[in-house]
């Protein structure tokens, strides 16, 4: 699969411990040198704004997509190819997997989770197709996985749903599970709902 354009989601937070900001510094130093070019929220803080320098200063190609409403509560970064600024955190997220190719996670909060778990169930419903990629960084999605997986054992979810996303423990290890990742079909929506035996 030849891929372009990622989605990295990422938190803001300024008070993170220094493995989460390092491995964001990597994530983007790993993108902009595969050349890569990277959409994310806009920020310029945190393990947001950690990605986006370490890219920018290995020359790669990033935009930000910020709602309106945050820009009085948190700067936009100011050096990329292009901060849109839209109404809304809906909006936001539209406008970030727009043409995108695959989405990649690092450890976040809430909204992270929101982002991550939005484009997992559009690609269960065949409206995404590209690979999802979770940073596991200190190993922070382990207990979500044992989540899932959970989902799966009590009829939540399908089996071949476990397929929709991959964890790697190092940002280095990102372009090539995005070059590994399964191949998935619009056809998938035929399994999206539960039915009888869990395949």
């Amino acid at each position: 699969m030849s891929m372009c354009r990622v989605t990295v989601y990422a938190a803001s937070s300024q008070a993170l411990d220094g493995h989460y900001i390092s491995a964001a510094h990597r994530l983007g130093q790993v993108l902009a040198r595969a050349g890569f070019e990277i959409v994310y929220g806009g920020g310029a803080h945190g393990l947001m704004g950690a990605m986006a320098d370490a890219a920018l200063a290995e020359g790669g190609e990033v935009h930000g997509v910020i709602p309106e409403f945050l820009t009085h509560v948190e700067c936009g970064h100011q050096k990329l190819a292009s901060l849109e600024v839209v109404p809304d955190m809906h909006t936001r997220k539209s406008r970030m997997l727009e043409r995108s190719d695959a989405v990649i996670a690092l450890p976040g909060g809430c909204g992270t989770f929101e982002e991550l778990f939005e484009a997992m169930t559009l690609k269960r419903l065949g409206q995404f197709l590209g690979p999802i990629i979770l940073v596991n960084t200190n190993r922070y999605y382990d207990t979500m996985m044992q989540m899932l997986r959970h989902s799966v054992q009590e009829r939540f979810m399908n089996r071949i749903h476990l397929r929709m996303w991959r964890l790697v423990d190092e940002p280095e290890q990102v372009p090539d599970a995005l070059g590994e990742a399964p191949k998935w079909s619009a056809s998938r929506i035929k399994q999206a709902a539960v039915t009888g035996e869990v395949s």
